[in-house]
């Protein structure tokens, strides 16, 4: 089942005029410089780690803590009034394999979102301009393909909750084609970024896929073993 990207109700009245003028006096004055570090804008879809195929659209906006960890928030949409639904932590193979096993476990590969081209850096459209971002993209690209990533969700909004409900939800990537259905997602996606995924996988035909260590991508390995 699909995510709309159009914010659901959520309960409550408009943001009084009050609020939006004490708010409007307080960013010009208080530092948010932990927002400001965010320089990535990246859209893929997650799975439920205990429900493989039941998917969500994420928009991830990252900063790098170090040149071995990055971390994004997680939006149902890259809109003014978009719900946080989740974070997300991305580390290199050189970290993950200091992880105990039982936390690896609760890891992701990235290796099937990149060269799929379910992964987009969402940016201009322009044909002027496609081009060069392209390049840049796919740059990133080659980062994004050996990290491993640990993500929660704690707003099931593909099943219409209101508000942030229950528990925080392991979450995951897909991992190889025909686990969802690929081109009603990623298709439906494309048409409203303007981003193209059969581009993207064609540019990215030369980055090179890391081996996947054996302890991430859990998810699909215990649905395969229960088949």
């Amino acid at each position: 089942m699909a995510t709309s990207t159009n914010p659901c109700h959520v309960p409550g009245d408009v943001v009084p005029a009050e609020d939006i003028a004490l708010e409007t006096g307080a960013s010009l004055i208080q530092n948010f410089e932990p927002t400001k570090q965010l320089c990535a804008h990246l859209n893929a879809f997650h799975t439920y780690a205990d429900e493989p195929g039941r998917y969500v659209e994420a928009n991830h906006y990252c900063a790098h803590l170090t040149e071995d960890v990055r971390q994004c928030i997680l939006y149902d949409s890259p809109g003014p009034n978009a719900r946080l639904i989740g974070i997300e932590y991305m580390i290199t193979p050189k970290l993950y394999e200091t992880l105990p096993s039982e936390e690896r476990r609760l890891w992701h590969s990235h290796v099937y979102e990149v060269k799929s081209g379910m992964l987009v850096m969402p940016g201009p459209t322009a044909p002027g301009l496609l081009q060069a971002w392209g390049v840049a993209e796919t740059q990133e690209m080659k980062h994004v393909i050996g990290l491993y990533g640990k993500v929660y969700h704690l707003w099931q909004t593909d099943r219409g909750d209101e508000l942030p409900l229950g528990e925080p939800k392991l979450m995951t990537s897909f991992t190889a084609d025909g686990q969802f259905d690929f081109e009603e997602a990623v298709g439906d996606r494309d048409r409203r970024f303007g981003t193209d995924y059969k581009r993207a996988k064609k540019s990215r035909e030369g980055i090179e896929a890391p081996t996947i260590h054996g302890d991430a991508d859990q998810a699909w390995k215990q649905r395969r073993n229960s088949m």
